[in-house]
């Protein structure tokens, strides 16, 4: 799969491309904006416009290594220029989430033994969570790292990534983080790695933040045991989640 425009564009939020292949319904762009979603990530919303029309996009199917844009209405576009616009409230609420999670993701491997994740889901709501592989983990261990995430937002780290081959990413210690899964590579066999300076290094396959001191404060809302090793982080932006902050 190639890399997707809004991994190398990030702050392009509107675009002026052209309809390569369309179906009532559903279309391909030349470029597109979107995050398709992925890795626990939800997709980007938008909207479509063209000369006479526009729709929202409600979804993403990829399909031999094409993404196509879902329409709200079942019409089709025509071939030619359109104008794509993603939501930035809500790719900003994404990236807040993702890069969190990240600062999260770093300080239980570096305080757990590399404990690794086993599953994680973002929410519109502006709660996440995080799954670990803690089969003897503390839970007040765990709440305690909630003044750290938030020390890492206020020093406001710089967030950027690189590619390194796959061989790399096998090689080098931490870089692959869940115990299932890892990002697709490039077409060219290569994996994006997202790091934030000083802090973490990890693949990843999602959008970030440019700096940790763009998010909201992140506050631990529940610890859950599920199963013998599995240990449930739930967290929310503070001023969003407030249900179970008390």
């Amino acid at each position: 799969m190639g890399r997707y425009y809004c991994l190398d564009n990030p702050d392009t939020l509107t675009l002026s491309t052209v309809v390569t292949a369309s179906m009532p319904g559903r279309l391909l762009l030349r470029e597109s904006p979107f995050y398709p979603g992925g890795g626990g990530q939800l997709a980007d919303r938008g909207l479509l416009r063209w000369a006479d029309g526009e729709s929202a996009v409600i979804g993403f199917e990829v399909q031999d290594g094409e993404v196509w844009h879902l329409l709200a209405e079942a019409v089709e576009a025509p071939a030619g220029p359109v104008e794509a616009e993603v939501d930035p409230a809500f790719r900003q609420l994404m990236r807040e989430l993702h890069t969190g999670l990240h600062i999260v993701n770093a300080l239980v491997y570096q305080s757990f033994n590399g404990a690794l994740v086993t599953g994680v889901q973002m929410n519109g709501d502006g709660t996440a969570r995080i799954d670990f592989d803690l089969p003897e983990a503390d839970n007040d261990r765990l709440k305690a790292l909630e003044p750290a995430i938030n020390d890492v937002i206020r020093q406001d780290l710089v967030v950027r990534d690189t590619l390194v081959t796959q061989a790399q990413a096998g090689a080098e210690p931490g870089l692959i983080r869940s115990r299932s899964v890892a990002p697709p590579p490039t077409a060219d066999g290569q994996v994006r790695i997202v790091e934030i300076v000083g802090l973490d290094r990890q693949a990843c396959g999602g959008t970030h933040l440019a700096s940790t001191g763009a998010s909201r404060p992140f506050r631990i809302l529940k610890i859950d045991n599920k199963g013998r090793h599995n240990r449930r982080l739930r967290l929310g932006l503070e001023g969003l989640a407030r249900q179970g902050m008390t």
